[in-house]
């Protein structure tokens, strides 16, 4: 008797958030008749794509209550209002998605007075009749379940009515994935820009340097080597080491666009050399690396530029003394995870941008990698509470 109470209540609230929501779409009908009025006469046509947005607000609404009923989601399909008046306006009529919600909004605006309704004589008759029943015959309650099959079937009418054809999702979700490819694209011209922004700062202030004070030494040597072929000898080995300085710029230069150690040791190799090299103790683990085949170049650059950023922030930002780094292989992704026992409070985002890199300050060396990533339709996670531990996890689609 008592969970047929409880579901009955819960059912009767379910009930009657519909009946709320029928006097507002009875409200709401003033709203659409104006403005239709509106639009007929052209000057008020800007309401329009603004009604419509509320429309799909209240079905929303609607989809969300059935959904925390029944467990099961309703799936949604609009196009978006963008543009121009004129485009938001043809979108808003032509939309499958507004003659469907205003198909709803009619429907609910009867059924839903008429299940609230339905539902008040079941309580007083439910706990009498089932109170007896239970209580003297010990049998499951009759009446109050019919409170909850109106709940059922206000969700089953309002799922048949808001539910988009096969046709609309698949639309709809073309258009998420074009637009999802559209902001990876971004990011990825974004992070070419910046890629040839470094390349070209580091050559600019490094190599050319370099190369320039090299240039400078050998005319120096050769117009001196007769007069004084001492000097001339000190300028040639002023030369020679600006040439090995010069070679040094250019393979850091190389090493950021592709390492030349990936090629020569593999990921597991070069994240190890990496470790080494980072200030830290760094464990690092791999699993089904050496079973599989390679992944592709661009995969292992961006699971190592991920390594070799997290380490760095790690070790600049978060105070840690030692991290974690897990290579995992698997048939359809190469999966990375660093760890990092500092101070935490990364994060990423434009709130983060230009407030410094990497965990502990929280900026562009994060947006960096996520850039990356997404580039290559890959996903990425950062879980940096205050206090630590900061862990990034990395999942890069390459399938063998």
């Amino acid at each position: 008797m008592g969970a047929a109470v409880r579901r009955a209540a819960r059912a009767t609230g379910q009930l009657g958030l519909a009946a709320g929501l029928s006097l507002v779409s009875y409200l709401f009908l003033a709203v659409l008749l104006f403005t239709a009025v509106a639009t007929l006469i052209v000057i008020g046509a800007g309401v329009l794509p603004e009604t419509v947005l509320m429309l799909r607000g209240l079905a929303g609404f609607k989809r969300r209550r059935v959904a925390a009923w029944t467990g099961v989601p309703v799936p949604a399909a609009y196009l978006p209002l963008r543009g121009g008046l004129g485009a938001r306006v043809r979108t808003a009529l032509t939309d499958p998605g507004t003659v469907r919600d205003l198909r709803w909004l009619v429907v609910h605006f009867a059924h839903g007075w008429l299940l609230a309704y339905a539902c008040l004589p079941l309580w007083p008759l439910g706990l009498v009749v089932d109170g007896v029943w239970c209580g003297l015959m010990g049998r499951r309650a009759v009446v109050l379940p019919l409170i909850a099959r109106l709940a059922d079937l206000d969700a089953a009418w309002s799922r048949a009515l808001l539910t988009p054809t096969p046709e609309a999702l698949q639309s709809r979700q073309l258009a998420a994935r074009v637009e999802e490819l559209t902001a990876t694209r971004a990011g990825a011209v974004a992070a070419h820009g910046a890629e040839l922004r470094r390349i070209e700062r580091d050559l600019h202030d490094g190599a050319q340097a370099r190369l320039v004070a090299l240039s400078m030494r050998l005319g120096l040597a050769r117009r001196m080597y007769d007069a004084d072929p001492e000097a001339a000898r000190r300028l040639l080995d002023d030369a020679q080491d600006q040439a090995e300085g010069a070679l040094a710029e250019l393979r850091h230069v190389v090493r950021g666009s592709h390492p030349p150690i990936l090629t020569d040791r593999g990921l597991a190799g070069a994240v190890r050399a990496l470790a080494a090299g980072s200030g830290l103790s760094v464990e690092v683990r791999e699993d089904g690396l050496a079973a599989a085949p390679r992944a592709p170049a661009a995969v292992e650059a961006a699971a190592y530029f991920v390594v070799a950023e997290a380490l760095t922030n790690a070790a600049k930002h978060s105070g840690a003394d030692r991290a974690a780094v897990e290579l995992a292989r698997t048939p359809s992704a190469l999966r990375v995870r660093v760890r990092d026992e500092g101070c935490g409070g990364a994060r990423t985002g434009a709130a983060a941008a230009g407030a410094g890199t990497g965990s502990g300050a929280g900026g562009t060396g994060l947006l960096g990698m996520r850039r990356r990533v997404a580039a290559l339709d890959g996903t990425m996670d950062v879980a940096s509470p205050v206090g630590g531990p900061t862990v990034i996890e990395v999942e890069l689609p390459c399938a063998w």
